[in-house]
């Protein structure tokens, strides 16, 4: 038994817990932390342990600057480059693309312009609270060594793309106030002296934060919810079943069971609610890392935009993330993205050599409106929804998780636009 376990101590059998979170990423983690915070008794059951699975493979980067999600690209030209397979940031398997219609048909309705104005008004209230809403976390859990408050640089290799960044980034501030500023060639080589060719300028969002391992932090926040009396325990989330009085899965010891559960397994926890007869159209984007040490290092995490390539300092060296992929859950991989990633963050810095024989991969879990599901399931008393997340989970898994507990806890929808009761599921 891990510390903090509850456990009766005449006859030797585990006690129900309050709530059960199915998951330990930084959603389904910084789930349990808030709930704890809020007088709750809480159980953790994952099938590995903290923060290694899609949580450990993401850029690591609080972004806060991120007031807008990731919307499909309506422009025509781009359509037909995506299609043709001429655009790094999206990738796809042919054989993957029924399994999508559904979620790709609907993310093209929620990328409209006026659907995705009203989205954008949600999300961004969430991105502007993240960092504070990670800042206690971080400090309690005492990781703050493996924090950088640099923010985020955007660079562009022409003029004409900087213009074009430059016009939006200042919209995007002047509509959510996310802390910016642009810099021209010689203040970002004098910034990141690492970069060995002439780049034309960034734009620097320096109000986000990043993470030099994005695991580890995970990891960190989990060892502070066993530290307050919390319980991680591994099991199969697979055999979530009714309970008389709740929900049980089965544990190492035997049965795990809570009075509520909470799914928080990302990309996992459709295949999990299927079965409960809830249909939810996940987007999953698969997307590819690999670490190179040896070689040169950044200040801060970058973005090279026209590459769709993310360069990010890390513990075990330079991490270059890509785009998304769209393909079977489970399909093999199929690195092209990475390939060119890693090309061209070579022309960018001396990368050094692999640090992996082979790349990581995992899929970000995307609801097509670009809204995460946080809250009650429609039809099943004590079953609640906690992922959906997409590109964003590590910097938004605190702050949903609070509005989590609000609801959990209070009986009130803090942000009814994020409800599960928005789909026909």
């Amino acid at each position: 038994m891990k510390r903090g376990d509850f456990y009766d101590k005449k006859d030797g059998v585990r006690s129900m817990s309050d709530v059960m979170v199915l998951g330990a990423g930084m959603v389904g983690v910084s789930t349990a932390l808030a709930l704890q915070a809020a007088g709750k008794s809480v159980v953790i059951v994952d099938r590995k342990g903290p923060g290694l699975e899609t949580s450990y493979g993401n850029a690591g980067v609080i972004q806060a600057e991120a007031v807008e999600p990731y919307a499909l690209p309506l422009d025509p030209v781009a359509l037909v480059k995506i299609a043709f397979k001429l655009r790094n940031d999206i990738n796809y398997h042919f054989t993957a693309l029924p399994s999508h219609v559904r979620p790709v048909w609907e993310y093209f309705l929620a990328s409209l312009p006026g659907r995705y104005k009203e989205i954008s008004k949600t999300y961004s209230k969430l991105a502007l609270r993240s960092t504070a809403d990670h800042a206690p976390l971080i400090a309690a859990a005492g990781a703050d060594n493996l924090i950088r408050r640099g923010g985020l640089r955007f660079v562009f290799r022409t003029q004409e793309a900087l213009d074009k960044a430059a016009k939006d980034a200042e919209r995007i501030h002047e509509a959510y106030g996310p802390p910016m500023k642009i810099v021209d060639g010689a203040e970002l080589a004098a910034a990141e002296p690492s970069i060995k060719i002439p780049l034309k300028g960034a734009v620097h969002w320096t109000g986000s934060w990043s993470c030099m391992d994005p695991g580890g932090l995970t990891e960190a926040y989990a060892n502070l919810f066993v530290s307050r009396g919390g319980t991680i325990v591994n099991g199969d989330a697979e055999t979530l079943t009714r309970a008389e009085n709740g929900w049980t899965v089965k544990g190492p010891d035997g049965p795990v069971t809570a009075a509520d559960v909470v799914v928080a397994l990302g990309p996992w926890s459709p295949l999990l609610l299927k079965k409960f007869g809830y249909d939810i159209p996940l987007l999953r984007k698969r997307g590819y890392h690999r670490h190179f040490a040896g070689g040169a290092t950044l200040n801060a995490p970058v973005f090279d935009s026209e590459n769709a390539t993310v360069i990010s300092p890390m513990i075990k060296g330079i991490r270059v993330l890509t785009g998304a992929e769209l393909a079977r859950f489970g399909a093999m991989p199929t690195p092209v993205q990475l390939d060119h990633s890693s090309e061209a963050a070579g022309e960018l810095l001396d990368l050094g050599k692999p640090v992996e024989a082979e790349p990581w991969f995992g899929n970000r879990p995307c609801m097509p409106d670009m809204l995460p599901l946080v809250g009650k399931a429609p039809r099943h008393d004590g079953l609640w929804f906690h992922f959906g997340h997409g590109h964003q989970g590590f910097t938004l898994g605190p702050t949903t998780s609070a509005l989590l507990a609000e609801e959990m806890t209070g009986g009130t929808t803090p942000v009814p636009e994020l409800s599960p009761s928005r789909l026909k599921i």
